[in-house]
């Protein structure tokens, strides 16, 4: 649940209180467009965080090297990646999703490292690195209703 509290005494950012809430600290006045931007780059920073363990992880698993990451916002793709420059996006969507899917959107654009097209070869890649891959994807795919 986010909370926005707004206050002159402190630095504008987010915090997350009892695993269950996220607090926004922002100016009075603060323009909604404002308060956007930074929860964004809190999100933004968060992903920066757990996406480079997550690499590490699983190079050696999977015998592969990425050699940069990014976090971007995508309207269409939950991740992408350029095989030749050995370069994965994330979306930023992704820091509102359990850590499960975001592993899972790290270790799909690594397979593409391993082959580039959603081929049965790449099929088999996935069963053999994240089993239950599918039951994920659709997780992550779940529209939820407000």
């Amino acid at each position: 649940m986010l909370n926005v509290i707004y206050t002159n005494e402190r630095k504008q950012g987010v915090e997350i209180r009892n695993k269950k809430y996220i607090d926004l600290y922002v100016r009075e006045n603060t323009p909604k467009y404002l308060r956007e931007r930074v929860i964004m780059e809190w999100y933004r920073n968060r992903l920066k965080e757990l996406i480079p363990p997550l690499i590490s992880k699983w190079e050696p698993v999977m015998g592969v090297k990425v050699n940069e990451f990014g976090v971007k916002m995508m309207k269409t793709r939950w991740g992408t990646c350029n095989p030749s420059a050995r370069r994965i996006w994330v979306n930023l969507e992704l820091a509102k999703k359990s850590p499960i899917c975001l592993e899972y959107i790290v270790v799909h654009e690594m397979v593409h490292l391993l082959e580039r097209t959603h081929n049965e070869r790449f099929t088999a890649y996935m069963d053999r690195f994240i089993p239950n891959w599918r039951a994920v994807k659709a997780e992550l795919n779940e529209i939820i209703f407000e």
